[in-house]
């Protein structure tokens, strides 16, 4: 178990545990022995495994198969591979796995395989998100996994007006994607209707508890009958989730593919020691050789983000802004804008960042340094993507100096810093090795 430790957060509740080995892996119930899956991986290398399994090992329906070999997917991923096995048969779920490791199809491939044998017009699943772009992310892609089925999909969230998910409720849409708070909002009203759902998706919970979405959680929970199945995914696992868990899932099988404390190889990390109030005119600076050419602007607050974008905008920068205060629309088309090259650098705020999927981006700007190192882990994951490269370029004031203490430590080594094109005299000595640094096989 030590060589595998950092493969694998573990919980402060006894639960069912997937046991991660170089070869195979067997995902179990310690309840029931009939429920166990051995599922061949090699954690440490998942992503580049090329023939680990097929999605018709999995068992899948022809009609699903379609959709997936339609979509180019040849390959389940490793949360795949754990999951929707143990959820075919029923079982409650719980995962830890990061954003863009396929949850998606490791939920959505099971629940249509359900959906699919049942008659139509009634909500039977669930999925709570935490953000806009997320539930539509999840919406779009499962749409597109129900394309050669005749199960229906619908996203709600706030932002936008009521009547198209008035109408999506009434007409028994089989499958609803949503934030908690606009689902509140239309069981306050009385307009949406949960008696049938038999398949319940927490996603991203952790992003639900920053948010402050448990309390929410619970109230849409009494909601649903007590007799479901549900999937609860989670990049990490903080303590407070613990009697969210204890609540909701029944002798669950637990899937355990941590998040990767170390970023892909194909990335280059660099940070610029500077002062809070020259972080624009750096980033200005950065800019002008245009080796910078699609970015991620990452700021901690709304109200900076706002005015990182109107600086780049006044100084000829295509820049555009998403984080909460942005109406939906104004969000969806900074993203599209974004995407098709029209906006050069896009400025977001973690929160309203969760969703944003974009396969080709060239560099993730850290405008301030998040306050968790899984933040920044996260934060840096957007770029070299599907063995790409990409650069992770941070802007490190005096005050934020103990923040990148403790990434460095997680990530168990020191990241390359930049001499400053600006304020070349500005340096912030890092501590010494031996105060702050230690590998974490080695910790008690």
């Amino acid at each position: 178990m030590r060589e595998n430790a950092a493969l694998t957060t573990a919980l402060a509740w006894p639960m069912p545990l997937l046991h991660l080995t170089p070869k195979r892996t067997l995902c179990h119930t310690a309840a029931n022995p009939a429920r166990s899956f051995e599922v061949p991986i090699e954690p440490r290398h998942f992503e580049r495994k090329t023939t680990i399994s097929t999605f018709e090992s999995l068992g899948l329906p022809p009609a699903l198969l379609r959709a997936v070999a339609d979509l180019g997917f040849t390959t389940p991923t490793a949360i795949q591979l754990a999951s929707i096995p143990p959820a075919l048969a029923g079982a409650d779920v719980l995962a830890s796995a990061e954003t863009g490791s396929g949850k998606s199809a490791a939920f959505g491939l099971p629940i249509l395989n359900t959906l699919m044998k049942l008659p139509r017009r009634k909500t039977r699943a669930l999925i709570l998100a935490p953000t806009r772009e997320l539930t539509e992310q999840i919406s779009r892609h499962l749409t597109l996994l129900a394309k050669h089925t005749d199960v229906r999909v619908a996203a709600v969230y706030g932002g936008v007006g009521f009547a198209p998910q008035l109408d999506a409720f009434k007409r028994g849409t089989d499958i609803i994607v949503a934030t908690p708070g606009r689902l509140l909002d239309h069981l306050a009203r009385g307009t949406a209707n949960l008696d049938d759902i038999s398949i319940l998706v927490l996603d991203e919970a952790d992003r639900m508890l920053d948010m402050g979405f448990l309390p929410v959680v619970r109230r849409i929970r009494k909601y649903v009958r007590d007799e479901h199945q549900t999937l609860f995914f989670s990049a990490t696992f903080p303590p407070q989730l613990s009697g969210l868990t204890r609540e909701m899932l029944k002798n669950p099988v637990r899937v355990e593919l941590a998040a990767k404390a170390a970023p892909v190889s194909t990335l280059t990390q660099t940070l610029y020691a500077t002062e809070q109030q020259h972080k624009t005119d750096l980033f200005l600076e950065l800019l002008k050789d245009n080796k910078i050419y699609s970015a991620i602007c990452f700021t901690r607050t709304k109200s900076r983000a706002d005015r990182v974008a109107a600086a780049l905008s006044k100084n000829g920068i295509a820049a555009d802004l998403i984080h909460g205060d942005r109406s939906q629309s104004q969000r969806t088309r900074a993203l599209a804008d974004f995407k098709r090259g029209k906006s050069r650098v896009l400025v977001a705020t973690d929160i309203a960042a969760r969703g944003i999927d974009i396969i080709e981006l060239g560099h993730v700007v850290n405008y301030d340094v998040p306050l968790e190192p899984e933040d920044y882990i996260h934060r840096i994951g957007r770029t070299a993507r599907a063995q790409a490269t990409g650069d992770a370029i941070t802007f490190v004031s005096s005050e934020e100096e103990p923040l990148i203490r403790k990434i460095e430590y997680i990530l168990g080594e020191r990241l390359e810093r930049q001499r400053n094109p600006l304020f070349p005299e500005v340096s912030f000595a890092p501590p010494k090795p031996s105060v702050v640094y230690r590998s974490r096989s080695r910790r008690r």
